[in-house]
């Protein structure tokens, strides 16, 4: 009986896997202006009136809050702005980033 060989068709690429995405989490402070976090969160995460509102009402009432989740890189210049927009207005207002599970 004869071997039959088979070939493949193409090259097997190996899958990419997906980049690791890490939560932006907003740290309430109790000297940082409501307008001024509103401010931020429209001007740098791009969020409307309402839902900027939302997020910085539950960061004051439950101590933070998940801003956004990007990937590594774009979470944390993000987090870097946000914090810096902060500081350079004299207020100490944080953000963070942490890897989503």
């Amino acid at each position: 009986m004869a071997e039959t060989k088979i070939k493949p068709r193409g090259k097997v690429r190996p899958k990419a896997e997906r980049p690791r995405m890490h939560k932006v989490i907003l740290v309430n402070d109790d000297y940082t202006p409501r307008e001024f976090v509103v401010r931020v969160l429209k001007a740098i995460f791009g969020m409307g009136e309402d839902g900027a509102y939302a997020v910085m009402m539950t960061a004051h009432q439950r101590g933070a809050c998940v801003v956004a989740v990007l990937t590594k890189d774009v979470a944390e210049t993000k987090a870097d702005q946000g914090t810096q927009a902060g500081r350079a207005a004299g207020y100490p207002l944080l953000f963070t980033t942490e890897p989503e599970h």
